[in-house]
């Protein structure tokens, strides 16, 4: 079992639950394969595992949702995901709804919030519309935006890595990314399970360091879900 890092409670402006990523620059969020949708196709709700970058656990994450909506809607579903640290407590609840996607409608825009703890909004993540490239809005708690995250021009998924710059709201500076980096060939052939980066500076407001974990997981179900 993985070496936990014990977190520093009691940090103003910290949720509790979330002290640990005020120490943090990176994390690594790994997708667990399925062993029944791997072998038969069947979509199975979404689990992740949080890591720093010596490979230790931070957070797991996992979707919750019904049957219905995973075979019916596939990677369009709305979901809550919710975020637990080491010790099972909940310390961030992502939040998708449904809406259509179409690059060609902006009423079919994407859009999550992250509460943390839950029933705290900190902050929303809001497709912006582009024909040709992803780009969102990363919003605080009162909607108000911070920074944007931008996605690669299209038809770049066949490349090995892919980077979601996070630029601030000027477009003028690249703070950090977010990254779905290659995961070999036998597993990018047969599943739909992914591993992700992120990179932000460490004095980040931690509260932007819990949308960010929710803007990789909006990321993967828009660009990278369809199973092969």
């Amino acid at each position: 079992m993985d070496m936990y890092a014990v977190p520093n409670p009691g940090i103003p402006g910290c949720p509790p639950g979330l002290e640990y990523m005020t120490q943090v620059d990176q994390l690594l969020i790994k997708q667990k394969v399925e062993l029944v949708e791997a072998l038969v196709g069947f979509e199975s709700n979404n689990k992740y595992e949080v890591r720093n970058s010596v490979g230790q656990n931070v957070f797991y994450a996992v979707e919750e949702n019904d049957c219905l909506s995973r075979q019916c809607c596939g990677p369009l579903r709305p979901f809550t995901i919710h975020v637990l640290d080491n010790f099972g407590q909940e310390v961030i609840t992502v939040t998708r709804p449904l809406k259509c996607m179409s690059c060609f409608f902006p009423c079919c825009l994407q859009e999550l919030e992250v509460q943390s703890p839950p029933g705290n909004t900190v902050g929303y993540v809001i497709q912006q519309w582009h024909p040709f490239s992803p780009k969102f809005i990363v919003a605080n708690e009162h909607n108000e935006p911070v920074l944007k995250i931008h996605g690669p021009f299209c038809g770049w998924s066949c490349l090995p890595e892919v980077d979601f710059e996070i630029v601030t709201m000027d477009e003028v500076s690249k703070i950090g990314k977010i990254s779905k980096q290659w995961t070999g060939l036998l597993r990018e052939a047969f599943t739909d399970t992914d591993n992700f980066g992120i990179q932000f500076p460490m004095d980040l407001d931690v509260r932007m360091k819990a949308v960010m974990i929710g803007a990789c997981f909006l990321i993967d179900f828009m660009f990278f879900e369809s199973t092969n």
